[in-house]
């Protein structure tokens, strides 16, 4: 695999629609269906960077949540369509922060907002140096 001399895209928006067996009785979607939300925003924020998971895990490259801040602001409900803007924030030698907000399109009430801090691991669990690939462009 080939990877891009550096991140170029900083953020990325995605369409989330709940499906029925993320919510509560209620129809609201449930407090744990968020970190999944957000882990679905940094896979595209990679892929529009050129880069998955699976080929960065194939060169030894991993990363775990090592912090999860959320604030939940507003309920989102069951199958509406909603905007999850990831952003990544910080790059550092061993560590990539991003934030994020859920919003719902056609107010543009916020929902959700939230801060992650993942830490750049070996396939053994051992804290690695970010490869330079990582760092935004310049």
């Amino acid at each position: 695999m080939t990877f891009p001399d550096h991140t170029k895209i900083k953020t990325c928006t995605i369409i989330i629609q709940p499906r029925y067996c993320e919510t509560d009785q209620g129809g609201v979607v449930h407090h744990s269906v968020y970190p999944v939300y957000f882990e679905m925003g940094r896979t595209e924020l990679l892929r529009a960077n050129g880069l998955a998971y699976k080929d960065l895990e194939a060169a030894g490259v991993f990363f775990v949540i090592a912090e999860l801040r959320i604030k939940y602001r507003r309920p989102a409900f069951y199958d509406e369509k909603l905007n999850l803007e990831t952003t990544c924030t910080n790059v550092t030698a061993s560590k990539v922060e991003h934030s994020y907000k859920l919003i719902r399109p056609d107010t543009g009430m916020l929902l959700a907002e939230a801060e992650s801090v993942l830490a750049c691991i070996d396939d053994k669990g051992k804290i690695r140096r970010m490869p330079e690939f990582m760092y935004p462009e310049a």
